[in-house]
């Protein structure tokens, strides 16, 4: 019988920890040819719009999807988990808390693999929800000192530092500007909705490495085409969802100042297929869009940890 997993039973039993690996296992599997991943589509109405990611890990035994509804009053997550030799339903999550541990695990697997080994300083834009995601994930993959955050929502900017200063052991502490978030910064992250890029070419260090997680749709751009123009190797986490959603790269794609082929897929960087960052001095960049693999990967392992504390609610369902 299949299991549900409500969104109080994901957050007693989804660690950082699990949500890296699993993304990293997903991108692996991609890289290695044994994964599918099906770009996100979306069905649009005045109110309301779906958005569903589909794809499949059968070196890991699974497929499914994730669909989600956005309106003014939320958004709405679940994943379906299906068992890859049977085809049976094997669980329905709620995957709010998942998909946001997801999104910055994606980022911190990204910064693993791309930032100096040496990065101890990291500024984000965003102090919202996926924002929150981004900062535990960095500071879990990498040996950060200080975390600064610039955002427009000020009110809340000190409440937002002083809960992840605690969640993660790091400083965590709010940014004069946007200039001083990215000026010193070994790692830059934004993690907005903005439509216009949030910060100059110019203020990013030699060395920088950046993760822009925020532009997945045409009518938002986090970065400038100078800022992108800067960096020596664009990492995407799939090139067909990159070359549909990619807002940041989209501009210079249509003018002819970025070809597809220039593109890196993080599974080919994780398996060793392509070097990664050549040099000291060079600023890397990781876009993302998010991949229903992810989701696929850490529902899994939820799933898995559920199992084995007898944690969940079964489905009348085969």
């Amino acid at each position: 019988m299949a299991l549900f997993l409500s969104e109080s039973d994901v957050r007693q039993l989804l660690t950082m920890e699990m949500a890296l690996a699993g993304v990293e296992s997903a991108h692996r599997d991609l890289a290695l040819g044994q994964a599918l991943d099906t770009p996100r589509a979306r069905s649009r109405l005045p109110q309301t719009v779906l958005h569903i990611l589909q794809g499949a890990l059968p070196a890991q035994g699974v497929l499914g999807y994730k669909a989600y509804t956005s309106n003014r009053s939320g958004n709405r997550f679940l994943v379906h988990l299906f068992d890859a030799a049977s085809g049976r339903l094997r669980a329905v999550l709620e995957a709010d808390y998942l998909g946001m541990l997801r999104t910055g695990a994606a980022s911190g697997v990204a910064a693993r693999w791309l930032a100096r080994p040496d990065a101890s300083v990291a500024g984000i834009f965003g102090a919202g929800w996926q924002a929150e995601g981004h900062v535990r994930a960095l500071c879990a993959a990498l040996p950060l000192e200080r975390v600064k955050v610039f955002s427009r929502r000020a009110d809340k900017l000190q409440d937002f530092c002083a809960r992840l200063s605690a969640a993660t052991g790091v400083a965590v502490v709010p940014a004069a500007s946007a200039e001083d978030t990215v000026r010193g910064s070994d790692v830059v992250g934004t993690v907005t909705t903005a439509s216009q890029p949030l910060f100059e070419a110019e203020w990013l260090e030699e060395g920088a490495h950046i993760n822009a997680a925020g532009s997945n749709a045409l009518i938002r751009q986090e970065l400038s085409e100078a800022a992108v123009r800067r960096c020596s190797l664009v990492v995407v986490d799939a090139v067909p969802t990159a070359l549909a959603e990619a807002g940041d790269l989209l501009p210079l794609l249509e003018k002819g100042r970025l070809h597809p082929r220039q593109l890196v897929e993080l599974g080919e960087i994780i398996v060793g297929r392509h070097g990664g960052r050549g040099g000291v001095g060079d600023i890397t960049l990781f876009e993302s869009q998010g991949m229903a693999i992810q989701d696929l990967a850490v529902a899994l392992r939820v799933v898995m940890a559920a199992e084995a504390a007898g944690i969940g609610s079964p489905l009348p369902l085969q």
